[in-house]
C-alpha cells in the first residue's frame, strides 16, 4: 500500500484493519484488489509456551511481520510480549534492553535476519531445517526438525544434566576428602586410594548414563 500511495492510487479499504500481511493490487493505475498471506502456526507451539510458562519462563516475540499479525499470533498463543514491525537492528535493541535488566535471554530464530540477534543472546537457538546457514553456525544450539515443543525439552535436559554434575562433584570431594583425613591418620590403605581415584570415576560415570534412559 505504500507503492500506492507513492503513485498516488487511491483505493477504498483500511490496510490497518487486516490482520494478515497484505499485497496490494492495480491495474493501469487504478486499484483492483489485495492477497492476504500469512504463515501457518506450528502444531505445537501453543504447548511450547505452556510448558514455558510452567518453567517461569516469559516468552517475547521480536518480528519484523507487521504488528497486527504479530499481535494476532501473539494472544492466540498467550504470548506475554510481542513487537512487530522490527528491523533486524530493532531486534537487537530489544534483546539488549532484555539483558541490560540483568536477565538471561535465550533467542530462538530461523532467518538470515536473525543471525546477529542470535549471536547477542545467552543461549542461541535455530531451527535447522528451514534455517538460514548464518544462524545456524552462529547459534548454540540447532532444532533439526523445526519443532518449537524441543525447546522445553533441551531445558529440562540441560537442568537434569546439571543436577547430575553437581551430584558427582560433591561425591568426588567428599570421598577424597574422607580418604584424605584417614591418609593423614594412617588409616587408609593403597586400596582406600584406588577406590577414591577410579572407582569415584567409575560411580561418576555410571551416574553421568542414568541420564540416556530418562525421559523428556
Amino acid at each position: 500500500f505504500k507503492l500506492m500511495d507513492k503513485f498516488n492510487i487511491n483505493y477504498d479499504i483500511d490496510p490497518s484493519s487486516i490482520v494478515y500481511t497484505t499485497i496490494a493490487v492495480a491495474n493501469d493505475g487504478k486499484f483492483v484488489g489485495y492477497i492476504t498471506i500469512a504463515d501457518s502456526i506450528k502444531e505445537d507451539s501453543q504447548q511450547t509456551i505452556y510448558q514455558l510458562h510452567q518453567l517461569n519462563i516469559k516468552a517475547t516475540m521480536l518480528s519484523g511481520d507487521k504488528s497486527t499479525v504479530v499481535k494476532y499470533v501473539a494472544e492466540k498463543l498467550g504470548i506475554d510480549q510481542a513487537f512487530g514491525d522490527l528491523l533486524p537492528e530493532d531486534k537487537v535493541n530489544k534483546v539488549k534492553e532484555l539483558k541490560a535488566r540483568k536477565e538471561s535471554v535465550a533467542f530462538v530464530g530461523d532467518g538470515v535476519n536473525d543471525a546477529p540477534v542470535v549471536a547477542l543472546s545467552d543461549v542461541g537457538i535455530a531451527m535447522g531445517g528451514l534455517g538460514s546457514d548464518a544462524t545456524i553456525e552462529t547459534a548454540d544450539v540447532v532444532i533439526q526438525d523445526d519443532r518449537p515443543s524441543k525447546i522445553p525439552i533441551a531445558i529440562n535436559i540441560g537442568k537434569k544434566t546439571k543436577k547430575i554434575v553437581w551430584q558427582n562433584i560433591t561425591l568426588a570431594f567428599v570421598v577424597k576428602g574422607i580418604v584424605l583425613v584417614l591418609g593423614a591418620g594412617g588409616l587408609a590403605t593403597m586400596w582406600e586410594a584406588v577406590f577414591a581415584d577410579v572407582g569415584v570415576s567409575l560411580i561418576a560415570i555410571l551416574n553421568a548414563i542414568r541420564i540416556q534412559r530418562m525421559k523428556f
